[in-house]
């Protein structure tokens, strides 16, 4: 755990939190800006900075909490759907580095709009392409 993350004291109990659940691996508490009806976020209880830096094993753990929470949303809690988001990097408008995603209960016709609006792609689908694409 890193002493200056605001996560990481919530995970030691050190900063209150509104906790959904708690697993071995994972923490998962509404988001502390109280934004959004049942705005979840959940985090590792291991420190990692974002999904570029974090191990396959404890981004499974996440992944799976994440899903858990959001099959319970839907299927317990009157919801239609989820929006999962996560940045991961000051570049994506990461904001607290520690790792987290955010789970978003929607309903249908609700009018809240996630998706941002991108701007038109400079380059050929062929040329990102060749630049993506990973062989193994």
């Amino acid at each position: 755990m890193a002493n200056d993350c605001i996560f990481c004291k919530i995970i030691k109990g050190e900063i209150p939190s509104n906790k959904v659940y708690e697993d071995e691996f994972t923490y998962a508490f509404l988001d502390l800006t109280n934004d959004g009806l049942g705005h979840v976020l959940v985090i590792p209880k291991k420190h990692c900075v974002n999904v570029l830096d974090c191990d396959s094993q404890t981004l499974a753990y996440v992944m799976d909490t994440v899903k858990l929470i959001s099959n319970h949303l839907v299927d317990n809690c009157g919801f239609d759907g989820v929006n999962i988001l996560n940045a991961s990097g000051a570049g994506a408008e990461q904001s607290v580095f520690h790792l987290h995603f955010h789970i978003l209960p929607r309903k249908k016709d609700d009018g809240f709009k996630t998706f941002p609006q991108l701007p038109e792609n400079p380059m050929s689908k062929e040329d990102v392409l060749k630049l993506f694409r990973i062989e193994r």
